[in-house]
């Protein structure tokens, strides 16, 4: 199946975008429709075999019977969109956040000119009844009709300036499918044919000398009701359009790092300035100190450190040498460097992040369904509302013409569609641009719902839990060796060797100052280790079974080896001229935050299981240090698809993973979520890509998932008791108790609402991950410290010797668990708590954050006070700082500090 991207013209609220949805769908060879409203676009999958050139032309003409324009993006029309399908380019963020600002100074200048006639407007048809003064030619009872006449005249202009109201709604009425448009239309016509009637009773009272017939006549003149709805209404949409174009901040922000220009180096050594878009692949770019990066590339020469905080969420500058990649957009702070060009325009990663994120907002979330079925058949529900009402007060209650007028004009102008259409999308929007911010990219909305649910996280080991490459975790000197020796002759053999331990041991020797010695007759011994000669005679580096073929004794050496192999390691042995050297243990380390990550899972309510294809051995080594819950080892990735599909039976679950053996298992989970630093495939298979390749942040990604959604739910809320509440009290079920609304109110309540539900959807742009590089200092230090702790126990990084050594490993395990023990003592104490909370307005946000925080279990007391912007917490264990700040921050609220306090 294939699918294209359609421009409609002419949506203006949720029934728009439904009545779109539904004729598109409704064309044969169509198989999916996704309108996304806030960006007027229209993504159309095609059904297996279909005629993509000959099926767009139709949905092109099924969206333009209903009333509105379509085209294939890149200004492709009817006319000839098969022609351009293949060669148009995709509409960029850039343009289409133009369109909206040039939509947005139309609606201003709309808005501009119908206040500068309502105002007078207003004081004209008002002022006497309010005591404000008015030119005796207008006070006169004489006058009367001037009066009115004036109240006309100044109306016109306001109509005519408001005219895509009628024009948009009798059209959508005509195809039968009458919008929020519809509703104004309705209402202000209504308004306008019943003042001029009023108007023409009137000339006809003056006409016959009845000059009380003609005051009488003039107090139901509603001119300045329909101006006025116009008015509010147009209000409305002007801070809808203001507070749409904030939604794309973010996305906007990103776009704005890429330079417009790069220097690029001649073959003669002199440089130029291009355009960045005309930089090819294989390009030499110079990169100075305050440059940014123009595309990705790879550091031919010099040295810089890179600021990736816009593309990763990275504070530390990184620093890159010659054979290291650099991402485009990112900030050259320090140094100089020449790169070569390998990924540029559409295929650079900032290219590809937009690209996701565009992608994101233009799906729907499964919740959105359930407002466009709402908004389907919301405005004929109004209309009949309306209607019956006006029959029930004028032959059922018996009531006046104006009476039974005013209450079925209030309906149709009160209702709002546009607010149920704006729930997800304006919070979705904001949401995944947040995420991209923070370098967590999510594909689909419906993925961002997903995420909000999830109970068990599946996670891949190797390049996930791990860092991916082995590296050194401890070495052993045979007694009498000095460990400079023993690296120095590791070195020298390895080096020549290509595997990735003997790769790990050279690293660590160079990182150490180690020279290595000239080795001839370098020999590999399959399923042993290498061989090889220098100086001081035949050296030997495998495993111990190498050793005792040469005829060395390495029995001091086995109890640390064993010990280190019980912790998931690798040992390596060296021997020179018969005699051993010593043991380095190799492993494939836990990230540094691998450990904090699974316990901020934890808090959240997740349950952790590792998946891999290691033995039990090493598995269960990795488990004791980051404290997975589950542990599920010698997996293929069969196997993993298959757990994954086990797992997801009790419950949403996501699965995290890095490598091409993960992609099964990501596509297969409710949620994938690839780290960044992945392989392609992975990547294409997941759902959400972490850009940082941390494991904080799929807390991150959950807790922004929770905080969009809740948001949605928010809106929807106060969008359907808006409706649910406003349409019967406009209709007059309270007119028993005087309660009573007209055509003014409405239209300010009408145009309140949408800007409400805009408004909160913003209130995610405030979002940031509690655990992100910048907010560490929030949380408790001996966390991270107690994973450091557990980190360095597994692996018995500290260097020791024979029997020695492993007594000191013992030590170094033991000495950890009694540090992570008394961290536990330590919180079992009560303390008090000082938590900075940030977006608090009334005292229903002090009940929320009072209610979140007596949520944490081991909280005894709680004070929350909305002028100094705290919340005082008496816990104790098992309350962490963590758990207080994640109940706070799920609750919609920030915590930038938390401290101790008196």
């Amino acid at each position: 199946m294939s699918s294209l991207t359609f421009d409609v013209t002419g949506m203006t609220c949720a029934a728009c975008s439904a009545r779109v949805t539904k004729a598109s769908a409704a064309v044969e060879g169509v198989e999916a429709v996704a309108v996304n409203l806030l960006k007027n676009r229209m993504e159309v999958t095609f059904a297996e075999g279909a005629d993509r050139a000959e099926t767009a032309g139709r949905v092109i003409a099924a969206v333009e019977k209903v009333g509105y324009g379509a085209q294939v993006q890149g200004g492709v029309t009817s006319g000839d969109a098969g022609a351009g399908m293949g060669a148009a380019p995709a509409k960029s963020a850039g343009a289409a956040a133009a369109t909206a600002e040039a939509e947005e100074r139309a609606v201003r200048t709309r808005l501009a000119v119908s206040f500068l006639f309502t105002i007078p407007l207003f004081y004209v048809a008002m002022g006497h009844m309010l005591g404000w003064p008015l030119p005796g030619a207008l006070t006169a009872p004489t006058s009367v009709g001037v009066l009115a006449l004036l109240q006309f005249v100044l109306t016109i202009p306001v109509v005519f300036v408001n005219f895509k109201f009628f024009r948009l709604g009798f059209r959508a009425i005509a195809h039968r499918a009458p919008t929020m448009d519809s509703l104004v239309a309705l209402g202000v016509t209504s308004s306008m044919a019943y003042g001029l009637y009023c108007l023409a009773k009137m000339q006809l009272a003056l006409g016959a000398g009845d000059l009380h017939g003609a005051q009488m006549a003039g107090m139901d003149l509603y001119f300045e009701s329909a101006a006025m709805i116009l008015t509010l209404v147009t209000l409305g949409k002007y801070f809808e359009a203001r507070a749409k174009l904030r939604t794309t901040d973010a996305l906007e922000a990103l776009i704005d790092l890429a330079p417009d220009t790069a220097e690029r180096l001649l073959s003669d050594g002199a440089s130029e300035e291009v355009p960045t878009d005309q930089v090819r692949v294989g390009d030499l770019l110079v990169v100075r100190t305050g440059a940014a990066v123009p595309v990705d590339g790879v550091v031919r020469e010099g040295h810089c450190a890179v600021d990736e905080a816009a593309i990763t969420g990275e504070a530390v500058p990184q620093d890159r040498f010659p054979g290291d990649a650099v991402t485009g957009a990112t900030l050259c702070v320090s140094g100089y460097a020449v790169i070569e060009a390998t990924r540029v325009g559409a295929d650079t990663t900032l290219s590809g992040i937009v690209r996701l994120v565009d992608e994101a907002t233009s799906t729907k979330a499964p919740i959105e369904r359930f407002a466009d079925r709402v908004s389907g058949v919301f405005v004929p529900v109004v209309i009949a509302i309306a209607a019956l009402a006006f029959a029930v007060w004028l032959l059922v209650l018996r009531s006046t013409l104006e009476t039974a007028l005013v209450h079925a004009i209030t309906i149709l102008v009160i209702s709002c569609p546009c607010a149920l259409g704006l729930a997800t999308p304006t919070a979705v929007m904001v949401g995944t641009g947040r995420g991209a911010r923070n370098g967590i990219l999510v594909k689909s909305a419906e993925a961002l719902q997903n995420a909000h649910d999830i109970a068990v996280v599946a996670l891949d080991k190797t390049g996930t839990i791990t860092a991916g490459a082995p590296s050194v975790v401890s070495v052993t000197t045979a007694p009498g060796v000095a460990e400079d020796e023993l690296l120095s002759i590791a070195h020298a053999v390895e080096q020549r060797s290509e595997h990735p331990l003997a790769q790990a041991v050279c690293a660590f020797a160079v990182e150490r100052g180690m020279a290595a010695p000239a080795v001839e007759g370098f020999e590999q011994v399959p399923a042993r280790g290498v061989v090889g000669t220098t100086d001081g005679g035949r050296v030997v580096a495998g495993n111990e079974a190498l050793l005792s073929d040469e005829g060395v004794d390495a029995s001091a050496l086995t109890a640390p080896a064993r010990q280190a192999a019980e912790q998931g390691a690798t040992p390596l042995f060296f021997a020179c001229a018969g005699r051993a050297l010593g043991m380095i243990a190799v492993a494939d380390t836990v990230k540094p935050t691998s450990a904090a990550a699974i316990a901020d899972l934890r808090a959240l309510g997740v349950r952790t299981v590792m998946l891999t294809g290691d033995n039990e051995r090493t598995a269960h080594a990795i488990q004791a240090a980051v404290g997975v819950d589950e542990v599920i080892a010698g997996v293929s990735p069969l196997d993993k698809e298959r757990h994954v599909r086990r797992l997801a039976e009790g419950g949403t679950v996501a699965m995290v993973g890095d490598g091409i053996n993960d992609a099964p298992a990501l596509a297969r989970a409710d949620v994938g979520i690839a780290i960044g630093a992945g392989t392609d495939i992975a990547i294409d298979s997941a759902d959400i890509v972490l850009m940082r390749s941390d494991l904080m942040d799929v807390a991150s990604a959950i807790r922004l998932s929770r905080a969009t959604m809740r948001n949605v739910r928010q809106n929807l809320f106060w969008a359907l008791i808006y409706n649910a509440v406003c349409i019967p009290v406009a209709a007059g079920a309270l007119a028993w108790a005087g309660v009573e609304l007209n055509p003014m109110i409405a239209a300010a309540a009408m145009s309140l609402s949408s800007v409400s539900v805009v408004s909160n959807a913003l209130r995610l742009r405030r979002w940031r991950p509690v655990h992100s590089p910048g907010a560490l200092a929030l949380l408790p230090a001996e966390r991270f410290e107690g994973a450091a702790s557990r980190q360095e126990a597994a692996h018995a990084s500290a260097a020791v010797s024979t029997e020695e050594g492993a007594a000191a490993a013992a030590a170094d395990t033991s000495d950890g668990q009694t540090a992570r023990i008394g961290q536990e003592t330590e919180r079992s104490i009560a303390m008090n708590r000082e938590l900075k909370v940030e977006g608090m307005m009334c005292q229903h946000c002090v009940r929320h954050v009072t209610k979140a925080l007596e949520g944490v279990e081991g909280v005894s007391a709680v004070e929350v006070s909305l002028e100094a912007g705290t919340a005082r917490v008496a816990a104790e264990a098992p309350a962490t700082d963590e758990a207080l700040v994640a109940a706070v921050v799920d609750a919609g609220y920030e915590v930038p500090s938390i401290s101790a306090c008196a």
